[in-house]
């Protein structure tokens, strides 16, 4: 079936092959880009947050709307469920809206090459853990459907109404990405098979972390949905320091996580941005020790979109080297992964380095 999200007042400045490919988010499991059409794929789920569907968004050319294929047939509530966070993905709301047009506003060269619109997940949780992680996403997928069948979710597609499979692969698993409710249930059973199984070392402890302060409450999605539309920098902060709360979590990571909420504030500083602001802007003497100093000298002038302004350089400059993020072949991602977001090793560094700064 199809559905249809209206694009309303983000029209004028929506572009889905920009929407999409400017973060290593989409290069990540379980997105599937698709150059030739200029579609993302990749599983959603149901409105019993159990279930999921596979679903393929594109943008036709001068339609004032996304049309979703989807494999199957849905409810009303489901179909209300998919919109939701495609919307939420391709930031289709009045606030960001706002952001875009007032960021464009601000930097002139953001509204040519029509940059504003930073790509995200269907929900924070898959966001704060790939923030984390950078990598493994795959084999987190891989096991999602295992880790459903805990609660005697098994995450089957779904038959199609009043028709009988045709063929095995109406039973096909769908790897979607785990949920905090699947991982804390998972976790019940065995607490180290996460870590194992999915090669995480020590950042399986975080995650389980993150998904323990869902299940108790000190996280609520419905609150995080709230403060993603909100303008109060307040709400933002506190987020941002429950987040710092979690062991692993470091400044780094959280402002990765803040620039997906939408608070653009804080720039995610590590030792490329070190070497990003030495070569672009002279820079020499900027260290992990200066850096929270240099950056508010360089991009203070966009608040509250210094991160924003930042970003773009950085897909500008990686583009430079490998070409369009767009047209890259899936097998090329690890070459602008690797420089978008550093290694663990030196991403620890810098954190500790940001603690002091801070």
């Amino acid at each position: 079936m199809e559905l249809k999200l209206a694009l309303g007042e983000c029209l004028g400045s929506f572009d889905m092959e920009k929407a999409v490919c400017n973060h290593g988010l989409f290069m990540m499991s379980p997105n599937v880009w698709i150059p030739s059409t200029k579609s993302l794929r990749r599983p959603l789920r149901l409105a019993d947050s159990c279930h999921s569907v596979s679903v393929t968004i594109s943008h036709p050319p001068d339609h004032p709307f996304l049309v979703i294929q989807v494999q199957d047939s849905l409810s009303s509530a489901d179909e209300a469920a998919i919109l939701e966070q495609v919307g939420r993905m391709l930031r289709i709301s009045s606030r960001d809206e706002r952001c875009v047009r007032e960021f464009q506003t601000m930097h002139s060269s953001a509204k040519e090459k029509g940059f504003g619109r930073i790509f995200r997940s269907p929900s924070f949780f898959e966001d704060a853990v790939k923030s984390l992680l950078l990598c493994n996403c795959g084999a987190l997928c891989e096991l999602q459907p295992e880790i459903a069948l805990v609660n005697g979710n098994a995450n089957l597609k779904r038959k199609r109404s009043k028709q009988k499979p045709s063929s095995s692969k109406s039973s096909e698993c769908i790897q979607n990405f785990p949920s905090w409710k699947e991982l804390v249930a998972w976790t019940r059973i065995n607490a180290t098979h996460l870590e194992k199984r999915c090669n995480l070392g020590y950042r399986a402890a975080s995650i389980l972390q993150l998904a323990t302060m869902f299940a108790q409450g000190k996280l609520v999605e419905d609150d995080i949905t709230n403060i993603e539309q909100s303008s109060d920098p307040t709400a933002f902060e506190t987020l941002y320091q429950n987040l710092l709360e979690i062991k692993g979590f470091g400044p780094f990571v959280c402002s990765n996580i803040m620039m997906c909420v939408g608070f653009y504030r804080r720039i995610p500083s590590d030792t490329e941005t070190v070497r990003h602001l030495r070569q672009v802007y002279g820079k020499e003497n900027c260290s992990i020790y200066t850096i929270a100093k240099d950056t508010v000298e360089i991009y203070g002038k966009y608040n509250p979109f210094q991160c924003l302004a930042y970003w773009m350089e950085l897909v500008e400059e990686y583009e430079s080297k490998s070409g369009k993020l767009s047209e890259l072949d899936a097998a090329s991602y690890h070459l602008v992964t690797g420089s978008l977001f550093r290694d663990k090793g030196v991403k620890r560094i810098a954190d500790d380095a940001q603690r002091i700064s801070y």
